[in-house]
């Protein structure tokens, strides 16, 4: 898997450097210029462990939550103090379980506004079991507009599977009548052993009949450092899985707005991915700024450590080539299966088609995207090969790195 992820990465970035990241991270981060900023925040408790989730996760308990939001308040100010007021597309929370620290959101929230104005809504992920009426009243008084139910899969033998309780369908119908959001996304995974279409169809039409009108349909991924012992389908019939569902999606008139995303109604998004830009605060956030990338420890103690320190909780820092930031530009970009060859030029001050012109005709022949004045599309079949190659890249990279860091508060350094 390697062998592929490098010789495209030397290919695409024209050197045999790799992406090499250092204990390293500066004490300002300059996202003052950024257009089209995202936030995210992440909240990494849980009462029960997932075996197969790669995600930073910890066991809840309500003093480690507590002393950790504290924490996540100072790193919001260590990082915007004294700095103008920014605009920012879109904040979400993601874990973890963030429902677990309700009661402190609108804290985290009002924190969040003294320094960005959010334009396009507040996310929130959520756990089945935090769907009550009462936990989404709470959300709704804080701010959130938008909501993510990490479902998985609505049956009986792929709960199983899962390590997941059976979600009560009625329940959760009647919570999301009871207190509506812009946005309502439910989360399920596909690649699973044995699913079929039929297997996905049901999970999908269940969704939007029971208050959904967003659902994200993501892959498995057999992380090594996880306790899974699930196996993902073969690429044969993944590939034809993923293009039964997208077809039946769009058949329906559901709107593609991302590689595996669907929406019943035109006002409805949901994705913390698909920014030129964001800022990252917690445990194991990420930061995606102009000329740099960086993450923060995924140990909550010595976050909280550094915190306290008035030092910032990075962990690791890369420095981007010129190259290099624009594939990362290029893959995030793509996940909402188009880029614009305007945004592109806007972005970096030069033409696409000059950096990657040769690239993108390959691209039309292979049948994986089409061109429509400056816009490149994804075709179904390019949709799947992104997926497809989006899996050897987070087992070549992600799984890497997070394996490391999962183990070492910061380590010396990692090459990817």
């Amino acid at each position: 898997m390697s062998i592929i992820t490098d010789v495209t990465r030397m290919f695409l970035t024209r050197t045999t450097k790799p992406f090499s990241f250092k204990n390293e991270y500066d004490r300002t981060l300059p996202y003052e210029e950024c257009d089209n900023l995202g936030l995210y925040i992440h909240i990494p408790f849980c009462k029960s462990i997932c075996s197969f989730c790669p995600y930073c996760k910890v066991k809840y308990s309500k003093e480690l939550c507590d002393a950790y939001v504290d924490s996540l308040l100072k790193e919001i100010h260590l990082v915007a103090g004294g700095k103008e007021k920014k605009t920012a597309t879109s904040l979400y929370f993601g874990g973890g379980t963030p429902a677990l620290a309700a009661d402190r959101l609108k804290e985290i929230i009002d924190t969040v506004s003294l320094y960005f104005d959010i334009t396009e809504g507040i996310g929130v992920e959520l756990h089945p079991d935090n769907v009550t009426p009462c936990v989404l009243q709470v959300l709704k008084d804080a701010g959130v507009t938008k909501i993510s139910i990490g479902i998985q899969s609505f049956q009986k033998k792929f709960q199983s599977i899962l390590g997941r309780n059976t979600v009560d369908i009625d329940a959760l119908r009647q919570a999301l009548a009871a207190v509506p959001f812009e946005t309502v996304s439910m989360d399920f995974i596909f690649a699973l052993p044995s699913q079929t279409f039929e297997d996905l169809k049901s999970d999908i039409d269940a969704a939007f009949a029971n208050g959904a009108n967003h659902v994200a349909i993501y892959p498995f991924i057999d992380f090594t450092f996880t306790s899974s012992k699930v196996s993902a389908l073969p690429k044969k019939e993944k590939r034809a899985l993923l293009d039964a569902i997208t077809n039946y999606c769009l058949e329906k008139g559901y709107a593609r707005d991302s590689i595996w995303t669907f929406s019943s109604e035109k006002q409805a998004h949901y994705s913390s991915m698909t920014r030129d830009n964001f800022l990252g605060f917690g445990c194991s956030a990420t930061t995606l700024l102009k000329e740099q990338f960086k993450i923060n420890t995924f140990s909550v103690e010595e976050y909280c450590k550094r915190i306290e320190q008035k030092e910032l909780p990075t962990s690791l820092t890369t420095r981007f080539t010129l190259r290099q930031r624009m594939i990362y530009y290029l893959f995030w970009t793509a996940y909402s299966t188009r880029v614009r060859a305007e945004d592109f030029e806007k972005f970096f001050g030069v033409p696409l088609k000059k950096m990657y012109g040769f690239e993108l005709k390959i691209a039309k022949l292979a049948g994986f995207v089409t061109e429509d004045n400056g816009v490149f599309s994804m075709t179904p079949k390019g949709a799947f090969y992104y997926h497809y190659y989006e899996n050897f890249y987070t087992l070549a990279y992600i799984d890497k790195m997070w394996g490391i860091m999962r183990k070492e508060a910061f380590p010396e350094g990692i090459d990817l």
